[in-house]
């Protein structure tokens, strides 16, 4: 896939951004280096690698899952500038 000014045009006015055609020019070359990168990640051979959401191995600690608190809802409520049958009440936003 390769990016000409035209596109480079249309992405800025999706994107609301003013550019001039020699900034279109300029953009139209290095967007294709970004689009050829990504090409040369789409080679790389992955099937063997495990999926990860860190470079170090981190372990969710754990909890029991207990009620500890429960059946406070007037002492919560106490705490709010403004409460109706036993929900909080906020001003209306939109008009």
């Amino acid at each position: 896939m390769s990016v000409d000014t035209a596109t480079v045009k249309k992405v800025a006015s999706l994107a609301r951004i003013a550019i001039t055609d020699a900034d279109a020019e300029r953009l139209a070359p290095e967007l294709n280096n970004i689009l050829g990168w990504i090409e040369q990640l789409g080679e790389v051979d992955t099937a063997s690698v495990e999926p990860m959401t860190a470079v170090i191995p981190n372990k969710l600690r754990l909890r029991d899952d207990v009620v500890n608190d429960g059946d406070i809802r007037e002492a919560v409520l106490a705490n709010a500038p403004a409460g109706e049958h036993g929900f909080f009440t906020v001003p209306k936003v939109i008009e």
